[in-house]
């Protein structure tokens, strides 16, 4: 018998192992709690990233849901926590997006079905709001049955005199005000569910403008519960339309 010599131990040494593979993780046999965690950390965006129209979904969200496609059962465990937990823009916000279709009304009636939070920005357009912002049937708002908070963001207040000459013709200083108003008041009258609203602006908006009570004078009206978002961290004690630098500024009288 001969023996191996140098060469063929080194063959022996890079040919692939002749070991059975790896069997599957038995992921299903997971308790179904520990599933959903681990759904939650996969497809649940940083921090409070809100799920919007935009070129870099395909890059950012896209390869998450790739998870939809490996079982049926994975399917039907990971869209209903994709949809749950985070929060999805209404309307979208770029110019870029408002003569194509939103993205609500993109996304079939189970998606809609599973959606909690939703977010609206006041703002974007306000010159002239784009025909997407609106509140038709072929919207898909009747099928938000499980939705029970809506963030409304105020980014502008066209009532402030520096917008005079900016308006268009024939629009006063409340006219975006009263579209606003309108525009929330259909969203609330389709979607029952809604339990709260968070209402939050830009600092450069003060809690007593024209369209902060507009707004919030309509939540109180459709008997949901107000509350005030993070970023104004305005509260029934606040001094109105003040941060804690802006209230530090006019003590100094600056």
């Amino acid at each position: 018998m001969s023996r191996k010599g140098p060469l063929e131990d080194e063959l022996e040494m890079v040919r692939p192992s002749r070991r059975p593979l790896n069997k599957p993780f038995p992921f299903f046999n997971l308790p179904t709690e520990l599933r959903l965690r681990i759904y939650e950390m996969l497809l649940t965006g940083p921090g409070d990233r809100v799920v919007n129209l935009d070129v870099n979904n395909y890059r950012l969200i896209a390869p998450r849901l790739n998870c939809f496609r490996a079982s049926r059962q994975m399917y039907e465990e990971a869209y209903r926590v994709f949809y749950g937990l985070n929060v999805f823009r209404l309307y979208p916000d770029s110019g870029k997006y408002f003569k194509k279709k939103p993205l609500l009304q993109r996304l079939v009636p189970r998606y809609r079905n599973c959606i909690t939070t939703m977010d609206l920005r006041l703002g974007p357009g306000w010159t002239d709001p784009p025909k997407v912002q609106n509140t038709e049937k072929s919207l898909g708002l009747e099928d938000l049955s499980s939705l029970r908070t809506l963030k409304v963001f105020v980014e502008v207040d066209p009532s402030e005199q520096i917008f005079n000459g900016f308006r268009g013709k024939d629009k006063d200083e409340t006219w975006y005000i009263f579209w606003c108003v309108r525009l929330l008041a259909g969203i609330l009258e389709q979607v029952p569910s809604v339990k709260t609203v968070e209402l939050d602006a830009f600092p450069g908006i003060v809690r007593d403008a024209p369209i902060i009570i507009a707004i919030s004078s309509e939540i109180e009206r459709s008997k949901r519960k107000l509350v005030w978002g993070p970023l104004r961290g305005w509260n029934e004690k606040a001094d109105y339309g003040r941060l804690g630098l802006e209230s530090a500024m006019a003590a100094m009288r600056i």
